[in-house]
């Protein structure tokens, strides 16, 4: 099963002062804005989220169909089919992507320890 480019989307208190440790730490802007409370940086391949007032949790987050460079991976199994492949092996959702739809669409799942999982595609 392949879920897409990883990134872990953090709940921050405060976003520059995030913004500046994760700078220290050699992470870079790389998307977001900061007037709408949030910023995607990254570290070669690796990307860490930052979001202020979003949520309450840290999110384990999938993007199927783009690679670490927001770039469209071709043959990518799409948002949909993931899920219908989780619900076949009986994976429950918070919540779900509407399958009668297509293009952006997400999921959300939580591991046995309260993790929430989303599985969010946005080609």
């Amino acid at each position: 099963m392949q879920l897409g480019v990883f990134s872990i989307s953090l709940a921050v208190k405060n976003l520059e002062a995030s913004k500046e440790f994760y700078e220290k730490l050699g992470f870079a802007v790389y998307a977001g804005n900061p007037q709408h409370n949030y910023l995607i940086m990254r570290n070669g391949d690796q990307l860490i989220g930052l979001f202020q007032g979003m949520f309450e949790k840290n999110i384990l987050t999938f993007n199927p169909g783009w690679d670490a460079n927001c770039q469209v991976v071709p043959g990518y199994t799409d948002v949909r089919e993931l899920q219908r492949q989780l619900k076949a092996k009986g994976v429950g959702f918070q919540t779900e992507a509407d399958e009668t739809t297509s293009g952006p669409a997400h999921f959300v799942v939580v591991d046995p320890d309260g993790n929430p999982v989303l599985v969010d595609q946005h080609i």
